[in-house]
């Protein structure tokens, strides 16, 4: 299978030339892959995308698209796909925590016939009261509102058959809900613990303000659901 890896990058200057050498050994173990790597600059305001062009220069498998201002990792996300050569597209954020050598597991979930292989940041390194306690309280909402039974909804970390992705319109933070979607539609879905690092640079660009926008999206995706139940 062909793999395209969508990167979705906004103000990461600092974990770019990581990132790339993390991403070159994963390229080491998977030779016979053809590997796409797509990085999505969410309208960065300091050097991520002079970095990324520099440390992309040698690789003809990598590129960059630059979106024209900050639309959201849903929207960068779903550029990313639209751009994706691969049979295979693999999700995974830009700023160390997710680890690329996590994704060859993923991938042995679809070659045993899943559509989906959902990471799970089973030891999760962030701030309990502001990241993770909101985090398992939206996870237990969505599963019990979706009747699909994830523990992590929020890991960018996934592998997906690109496939089963085509006609799914992704707007607003719904990237998340993606599993779902793939789930009413029949397709097979799975969930593995993967490692999750320690910020090294930056800070996170998520809050507790990110709960407003979990609420509206638990609106739409109860909507979706009578949708799917009642065509």
């Amino acid at each position: 299978m062909d793999l395209s890896v969508i990167i979705p990058v906004y103000n990461e200057q600092d974990s770019i030339k990581l990132l790339v050498k993390q991403l070159i050994d994963l390229q080491e173990q998977l030779p016979e892959k053809i590997m796409q790597i797509i990085f999505v600059d969410d309208g960065s305001n300091d050097d991520t995308n002079k970095i990324i062009n520099r440390e992309i220069s040698d690789y003809s498998n990598m590129e960059i698209i630059c979106l024209s201002k900050n639309f959201g990792q849903t929207a960068a996300l779903s550029a990313g796909i639209d751009n994706a050569d691969g049979d295979v597209l693999i999700t995974m954020d830009a700023d160390l925590q997710n680890d690329p050598s996590d994704i060859p597991k993923l991938l042995n979930k679809l070659e045993d016939g899943y559509d989906v292989a959902s990471g799970w940041r089973d030891k999760r390194n962030d701030k309990y009261f502001s990241r993770i306690l909101p985090s398992k309280i939206a996870n237990w909402i969505v599963s019990k509102i979706s009747g699909i039974q994830l523990h992590d909804y929020g890991c960018t970390l996934k592998a997906y058959r690109k496939e089963i992705l085509e006609g799914v319109k992704l707007y607003g933070e719904m990237h998340r809900f993606i599993p779902i979607y793939v789930a009413w539609q029949g397709g097979k879905v799975t969930e593995i613990p993967v490692k999750h690092h320690q910020r090294k640079f930056g800070k996170s660009k998520y809050g507790l303000s990110r709960t407003v926008s979990v609420i509206a999206d638990l609106i739409f995706l109860k909507y979706m659901e009578k949708q799917f139940a009642h065509p």
